[in-house]
């Protein structure tokens, strides 16, 4: 018998949150803009144990650039609330002239534009989170 209950969560390790990371391609990025917290929802790719992400010229993630941030992807089974929450904390940093070429095309952004920058999330903290079944039914209050 399982003694995990449904609705039960764990923590996952470095490793397997960068592996389940790194089978996604979209998450968002948290930083702060205008002195306020941002969310921008981006196309990703792993390389490295890093989030690579492409944007546009003149982007509000840009202003991310040499300053710590935040990176979250999920997924998570609306029906049978199975799935997992990766969060990457790290310096953003703009990919330099030697490995932009290797980056160019990825990954594929979903908005359409030149994406031409390109940014490197070095993740210093890493943590994750699994959900291993359903929820129990809420109570009436």
């Amino acid at each position: 018998m399982d003694p995990t209950p449904p609705g039960a969560g764990r923590e996952l390790g470095r490793a397997e949150s960068l592996n389940l990371l790194g089978s996604v391609s979209v998450g968002r990025v948290v930083f702060t803009h205008q002195a306020l917290p941002t969310i921008r929802p981006v196309n990703h790719v792993l390389h490295d144990g890093c989030v690579i992400v492409r944007t546009h010229p003149g982007a509000a993630l840009l202003s991310a650039i040499g300053t710590v941030v935040a990176y979250e992807a999920d997924v998570i089974h609306e029906g049978d609330r199975i799935g997992w929450s990766v969060i990457a904390v790290g310096f953003a940093r703009r990919v330099g002239a030697r490995e932009l070429t290797r980056f160019r095309t990825l990954p594929c952004p979903s908005v359409a534009g030149e994406m031409t920058e390109v940014i490197r999330i070095d993740p210093e903290l890493v943590t994750g989170f699994a959900l291993d079944g359903e929820l129990p039914a809420e109570q009436p209050v």
